[in-house]
């Protein structure tokens, strides 16, 4: 075996481990039994619409971690895939409820608005980052809190809101403009736009290794400096990278909205934004890694109901999601600087002088 092949599989070998152990340590300190609590979540699955919820999630969180996936080739944080998800849904809904075009047509037009949206909502903190140096955490941030409001001011009755029951709405999107999914009864439905998630992650995987731009993009977050000096412009692939970044995370909204509630709504689900930096971290930005990482999170996420049923809070789920995060982070860097230091000693070792590794230091 390989040092190379080695490493590779040292590293989620030992996220695997630190995720167990930090999660088994959870459970115990809130009294659980772990073995007896990961069984009710798995039983869970298998009752009600729980996996069709699960798969439903599961390409949701998908598109929210690529879209931070594209920032982080670029050594960008996109915190504001909350707020272009957001303003995306909403744009999207309003659009798609004032028009009737035949069906396939209407789709498209509401995802490229929806895609369009979360671009625009992307593009003062890009243009900030480029000629005025503002980290785009700050920026992106501050634009999440003007999405929240300004999406409760467009959905007023006074302007795109209408009452249905007791909830205030966008205007409902025609049929035509509805995707059907696919019915499994008393199963539930699974949202006719997961195909989408998977295409979008098939795209981003061609893109990013098989083509300039995604060269480009990698070589740019690596080293700008170096990436200037191949004729690359530093300044411009962060604003790409910005707008596609927001143009992936408009359309996170898109396969509830189109599929199951057709207007946009004041409980409209929130928190995907920040769920998807996570799942991209997990997913070490590689699109097989983002969808097992979604995948588990969406698991998590809709059977930690079944953890009352054994008497542990629900909310340790979400501590034993941020712990598997800490582990695949934790585990990366370590294997990460044993490479370092291995490296760097095969030097010391051919030159014959005596290499301190940086690793060590």
């Amino acid at each position: 075996m390989t040092s190379r092949l080695r490493s590779s599989l040292l590293a989620p070998v030992l996220a695997v481990v630190f995720a167990a152990v930090l999660c088994a340590i959870v459970l115990i300190l809130s009294g659980a039994n772990p073995g007896e609590a990961l069984g009710a979540m798995i039983g869970q699955v298998g009752e009600g619409q729980i996996a069709v919820d699960i798969v439903n999630s599961t390409a949701i969180y998908m598109l929210a971690a690529l879209a931070a996936a594209i920032g982080f080739h670029m050594n960008l944080l996109n915190i504001g895939i909350e707020g272009q998800y957001r303003v995306g849904a909403l744009v999207a809904a309003i659009v798609g409820g004032a028009l009737v075009l035949p069906p396939v047509l209407h789709w498209l037009v509401i995802l490229l608005v929806a895609a369009a949206a979360g671009a625009a909502w992307a593009t003062l903190p890009a243009i900030l980052k480029v000629t005025r140096g503002v980290h785009e955490v700050l920026s992106t941030i501050m634009m999440n809190a003007i999405a929240f409001g300004l999406a409760a001011f467009l959905i007023r009755r006074d302007q795109f809101g209408i009452l249905v029951g007791n909830n205030v709405t966008t205007k409902p999107i025609p049929s035509s403009g509805q995707v059907p999914g696919i019915d499994l009864g008393d199963r539930g439905t699974v949202f006719g736009l997961v195909f989408l998630s998977v295409v979008a992650a098939a795209v981003y995987g061609v893109v990013l290794n098989r083509t300039r731009f995604g060269f480009e993009l990698k070589a740019s977050g690596l080293s700008p400096t170096a990436a200037a000096a191949g004729g690359v412009n530093a300044k411009k692939m962060i604003v790409v990278s910005l707008l596609v970044s927001g143009a992936v995370a408009g359309l996170v909204g898109m396969p509830e909205i189109l599929g199951r509630d057709h207007a946009y709504t004041l409980n409209f689900a929130s928190g995907y934004g920040f769920a998807g930096i996570g799942i991209a971290l997990l997913g070490r930005n590689h699109p097989v890694g983002i969808a097992f990482g979604s995948l588990l999170w969406a698991f998590l996420e809709k059977s930690k109901g079944a953890l009352d049923n054994v008497g542990v809070p629900k909310e340790i789920a979400t501590i034993m999601q941020g712990a598997i995060v800490l582990s695949v982070v934790v585990a990366y860097e370590i294997v990460k600087r044993m490479e370092l230091a291995a490296e760097q000693r095969r030097v010391g070792q051919a030159t014959g002088t005596a290499v301190e590794p940086e690793a060590a230091k």
